[in-house]
């Protein structure tokens, strides 16, 4: 007996809706939002806990969780150090000379901090203007950059995208800043860019302490490794280890149309891991300053996916991964 076509379809786009990744985006009382996919928690968007917004928790493939708890929460066997380090954030030491990468908590009270403290600025959440589920989940924000005083210097939008990648988690972060207020200084700094700290135990450093061997590991497009690619120019990195027995990692692709494509590398062997195309001299890629003036009106776009993945780069094919991504426009 010949099946009807219609039916045929009905059944095949009933596996199909079976199969893709559902997400849900639901505001908190803070005013962030929280992230789900098939029901199950996979992200906060957190905007009241410091002087920046962030991502944190995220959960990765085989629900290993690929951010560290601190300071957000002390957990035994955790690094405390650098508690600016908030999950998937972004800051910069020196826009219009303010400082969003660190924080109070950041220095310890003394002479020798107080003009880092004075200058301490934040990126203040105005408005979510886009939050939505289905397929995909976007959450689109417009925030403020503040001086030490509160008073606006410039802005930022910030648009995040989640989606399901074949066996992958996939954020894509993309950032306009604008010089909104008047001129400012983009300064050439070290401390500066889209940051994710991975977890304690993945980090490569782990471990080395006692004499033994870290399960981490880092390698960028070119083939560079740990400790060699801090500084380095690249179109993709991935950082890869164990976590909780399971073999996981998390990639971070450039943009061929984020500004100063391929960025260089701000990434450690401790677990810092963050996309500067800002410190060119800071960061040894240059003699000269990579410091820049943004007119009133212009704007700097970033533009990054972060790629959560099982087993090593290869393993999460990510140099297929960021193939595809250089073709997105």
């Amino acid at each position: 007996m010949k099946i009807p076509s219609f039916l045929v379809l009905s059944v095949l786009a009933a596996f199909s809706q079976a199969g893709a990744a559902t997400f849900t985006v639901d505001k908190t009382p803070a005013g962030g939002a929280i992230v789900k996919l098939d029901g199950e928690f996979l992200t906060e968007l957190v905007v009241d806990q410091a002087n920046k917004t962030y991502l944190w928790p995220i959960i990765g493939t085989s629900g290993v969780t690929m951010t560290r708890a601190y300071p957000m929460k002390k957990v035994d066997g955790e690094q405390h150090d650098h508690p600016h380090h908030r999950g998937l954030c972004f800051g910069h030491e020196s826009i219009a000379g303010y400082d969003t990468w660190a924080e109070a908590a950041t220095f310890p009270k003394g002479a020798k901090n107080s003009e880092r403290l004075d200058h301490l600025g934040a990126i203040k959440l105005r408005e979510i203007t886009e939050m939505k589920g289905g397929e995909t989940a976007t959450i689109t924000t417009i925030s403020d950059y503040l001086d030490a005083a509160g008073k606006k210097t410039s802005e930022e939008v910030r648009k995040y995208t989640f989606a399901v990648k074949g066996a992958n988690r996939v954020i894509d972060v993309d950032i306009d800043l604008i010089a909104t207020e008047a001129d400012i200084v983009v300064d050439d700094k070290k401390d500066a860019g889209l940051s994710i700290r991975v977890p304690t135990e993945m980090a490569v450093d782990r471990g080395k302490e006692a004499g033994g061997k870290g399960t981490g590991k880092i390698i960028n497009s070119e083939g560079v490794t740990d400790e060699a690619a801090w500084g380095k120019r690249a179109t993709w990195v991935d950082y890869h280890g164990t976590v909780g027995g399971k073999a996981v990692g998390v990639a971070m692709l450039n943009h061929p149309a984020s500004f100063r494509h391929p960025t260089p590398w701000h990434v450690r062997t401790y677990g810092l891991f963050t996309a500067n195309p800002f410190g060119l001299s800071q960061l040894k890629v240059q003699p000269e300053t990579g410091a820049m003036t943004l007119k009133k009106g212009e704007k700097i776009t970033l533009r990054h996916r972060f790629v959560f993945h099982d087993g090593d780069e290869k393993a999460g094919k990510i140099a297929e991964a960021y193939a595809d991504y250089a073709q997105e426009k």
